[in-house]
């Protein structure tokens, strides 16, 4: 029985080992910038972090580290969506941030679209970013909606009301009172509203409200007239 203990030691040390200098010998991505660093380096992205396992999209704030022979970019996020949250630090690759650069370059508005049904907020998706002019964050979690908000500083909000854990309304009280989200228009979306009502204008608590299922159009527009400087 020594001996068996001494070697399970053995082979616990090599793998501590192992794992050990597996992590001191990872080398970040050397990678080059279609643009300046500056233009990058602290913007909000949205991206799929597929080489942590992870297959969803997360939003994070680039970082840029210059080399000797070109520059290494990365983002953290966060993993889990109650607590003890993972954070988790993304090195990009060449194709990755080149696609990162050609969105920041045409200066797409970020949208977050808070609804607990995912096939409705992947249509939505779709639809705004085929237009060139938009990232879209989709979360269908109500109860972590307002830290994402916090994550992606979208210039509009679109949101459903009738939602378990908290409801649109809720939300809406809890952004407008974040010193960081002020101002932040917010759209909703729902079928507690009919057509008639949408064209003649209803807000709920205030805020502009379209009746489902959504015309992208219609959309398109409240969005663009609610931006607080329209492209």
């Amino acid at each position: 029985m020594t001996v068996a203990y001494g070697r399970k030691l053995d082979v616990l040390r090599t793998l501590f080992s192992y794992s050990n200098a597996v992590a001191m010998s990872y080398r970040p991505p050397t990678i080059t910038l279609q643009i300046p660093a500056e233009k990058i380096d602290g913007q909000t992205v949205t991206f799929r972090p597929v080489r942590d396992g992870i297959n969803s999209e997360v939003s994070g704030v680039i970082q840029v580290v210059e080399r000797a022979n070109g520059f290494s970019v990365n983002a953290s996020y966060v993993v889990g969506q109650n607590p003890p949250q993972q954070s988790h630090v993304y090195w990009f690759d060449q194709s990755e941030i080149d696609a990162i650069a050609r969105s920041l370059t045409k200066e797409k508005r970020r949208i977050l679209i808070v609804d607990d049904d995912s096939d409705s907020t992947h249509l939505v998706k779709i639809l705004l970013e085929k237009t060139g002019s938009y990232v879209v964050l989709e979360e269908n979690d109500s109860a972590a909606a307002h830290q994402s908000a916090r994550s992606f500083r979208p210039d509009v909000i679109l949101m459903d009301i009738m939602m378990p854990k908290t409801d649109g309304a809720e939300l809406a009280v809890q952004i407008e009172a974040d010193p960081e989200l002020q101002g932040t228009p917010i759209i909703f979306l729902t079928a507690l509203i009919t057509k008639p009502e949408t064209n003649n204008g209803l807000r709920i608590e205030g805020h502009r409200s379209l009746a489902k299922p959504i015309n992208i159009p219609e959309l398109i527009d409240y969005i663009e007239e609610s931006l607080p400087h329209a492209m």
